[in-house]
């Protein structure tokens, strides 16, 4: 008998627009979410709004500050996402998420311890190859200011992105295709595509969008393979907070404080390369290993 990838296909009788009618319900909650971003910069005396360079104006904002007020949106769009889910189609933010009864946690800190020790050690290994690559920024009160802030609002912000990508539109999609492979597809595109405005993107070129579908992907495929988004969720949430905290540089979307900024030229190498055809297929062959997945064609196509 043929067996069926119940987490792309769990024959779901909801129609796609009810799909898209609920991504446009979070992109208002998003909106919304933003008002005090919105208001703060409006308000503040320092700052000239006529400003065209919205990120310009972004940054003149307390580092602390500036992060709590760009993760706000993402709290309301994730009230926003559970009140489609709840609402309009019915359904729970488990079964989104997973095939099994329950989201399993220990997946989720695996995949996040995992990914989490990976980051530090080349970011260490790096320090001590290259020191002039990196500014000691350790501030000890900004930083601790920051830290019940990354740590409440940015796991908020990745669960919300693999909830909606590697969980809603990927069913969305399956529903309307009736197929795997074409749903990981268009997920990973809009996944990319919609870090087109982010400072990296005018730091490295277009090139850096490569990364950003191939993360995509490789979330996706993460997700088909267990099933369940609770690997992705802990990935991607590793991923932003450890760097977060550990390391920024003046480039990118976030600036906070955190213990080294590098001030390295950028490698779009580095970024490309090294993660999509290195540290991705490594990390999923582990995944694989300890989870015992098989049938990969199957699943993904």
């Amino acid at each position: 008998m043929k067996k069926v990838n119940y987490f792309i296909n769990r024959n779901k009788k909801d129609p796609f627009w009810m799909y898209l009618l609920g991504s446009f319900v979070v992109i208002i909650f998003n909106f919304i979410g933003q008002f005090p971003l919105t208001y703060y910069i409006i308000e503040s005396n320092k700052f000239d709004i006529s400003s065209s360079d919205p990120l310009e104006l972004l940054r003149k904002i307390e580092s602390n500050l500036q992060l709590l007020l760009i993760l706000i949106p993402f709290l309301f769009s994730f009230i926003g996402f559970w009140l489609i889910i709840k609402k309009l189609h019915n359904s729970s933010l488990v079964r989104i998420a997973t095939i099994r009864k329950k989201i399993d946690f220990n997946r989720i800190i695996f995949s996040f311890v995992l990914w989490g020790a990976l980051i530090i050690f080349l970011v260490l290994f790096d320090y001590f190859i290259y020191p002039d690559d990196y500014k000691w920024n350790f501030k000890l009160k900004e930083f601790l200011i920051m830290i019940p802030i990354a740590f409440l609002f940015i796991p908020i912000q990745t669960s919300l992105e693999e909830f909606i990508f590697r969980g809603y539109l990927m069913e969305g999609f399956a529903s309307l295709l009736k197929n795997s492979w074409m749903p990981l597809i268009f997920t990973s595109l809009i996944f990319g595509l919609l870090h087109i405005y982010n400072p990296e993107v005018d730091k490295l070129g277009h090139g850096i969008l490569i990364y950003y579908i191939g993360t995509g992907l490789f979330l996706g495929v993460l997700s088909i393979m267990d099933q369940g988004i609770e690997l992705s969720i802990g990935f991607h949430a590793a991923n932003n907070l450890v760097t977060a905290l550990l390391v920024t540089s003046t480039w990118t979307v976030f600036q906070t404080e955190s213990i080294l900024i590098d001030v390295s030229e950028p490698s779009l190498f580095f970024e490309t390369v090294f993660s999509l055809l290195i540290l991705y297929p490594l990390f999923l062959y582990v995944m694989s290993r300890k989870y015992n997945w098989n049938n990969w064609k199957e699943k993904i196509f």
